[in-house]
């Protein structure tokens, strides 16, 4: 049974409205396509609209569709929480990616998906790197699935209903088996799913027993590679725990 909230702001919740419609959406969109996807009529929306533009919130391309800035994102990051995390994190990931000689990055979840927060590239000519703001469903990426598998039991099975796309049991027995596994490994190891030739590897970084991010490699092989993978994960992983232990204010054992 819902109730009816005590208090309405419908401008507000308009403007809200639009920014979850385009942060949902796959490529910008037209003021008629809003106004479709909101139920709601080109009057209701363009006052809305200018508003939200003229704080940069969302940003008008020259075919006059909108998108969304990275702006709500970079609020965000100064958050007390991140900003000690990138603060704490961001030494010790320049310190890996120059010993692997790899690109590194750092993940969140945010809902449904992970979010990259931060980044840093590989110090030579070989490396891949994943921009700051990239998103992907939890499930389907190395990242996401680090941080679903450090979940509590209970939480990981809530974010996995959240994610909707994975209806079919046997699916979901399989994905609950994976993070398993990666629980009890500590780290994945797997086949990019999206670049061909890259190893994502990637280990969590927990906090006051709470998965904080993910510290992931796209790890790139070939004659340039300075370590090899099984050298370059357990360097990985031992950065991953130096970054647990300076959130807890505690040593490495």
């Amino acid at each position: 049974m819902t109730t009816d909230p005590k208090y309405r702001a419908p401008a507000l919740e308009k403007g809200l409205s639009i920014l979850e419609a385009l942060a949902n959406a796959r490529s910008p969109m037209s003021m008629s396509e809003i106004s479709t996807a909101l139920s709601r009529s080109r009057n209701e929306i363009f006052r809305m609209l200018q508003v939200l533009e003229d704080m940069h919130y969302i940003s008008r391309d020259p075919t006059g569709c909108y998108s969304l800035t990275n702006r709500l994102f970079a609020l965000s990051m100064r958050q007390p929480p991140i900003r000690d995390l990138l603060s704490l994190a961001f030494p010790l990931m320049t310190g890996l990616s120059e010993e692997a000689g790899q690109s590194c990055h750092l993940a969140v979840s945010s809902g449904t998906e992970m979010v990259v927060i931060a980044r840093v590239e590989a110090p030579g000519l070989l490396g891949f790197t994943v921009r700051v703001g990239y998103r992907r469903p939890l499930h389907q990426s190395a990242s996401g699935l680090t941080l679903l598998a450090f979940e509590p039991t209970r939480r990981q099975a809530q974010m996995i209903d959240e994610i909707g796309t994975i209806n079919d049991a046997e699916a979901r027995k399989a994905l609950i088996a994976e993070l398993r596994d990666i629980r009890e490994a500590g780290f994945i190891v797997r086949e990019s799913g999206v670049i061909n030739g890259i190893v994502d590897m990637s280990a969590p970084i927990i906090a006051a027993r709470e998965t904080r991010a993910a510290l992931t490699i796209p790890y790139a092989s070939g004659e340039g590679a300075k370590l090899d993978r099984e050298t370059t994960r357990d360097l990985l992983i031992r950065t991953a725990r130096a970054i647990s232990h300076a959130l807890e204010g505690t040593a490495i054992e």
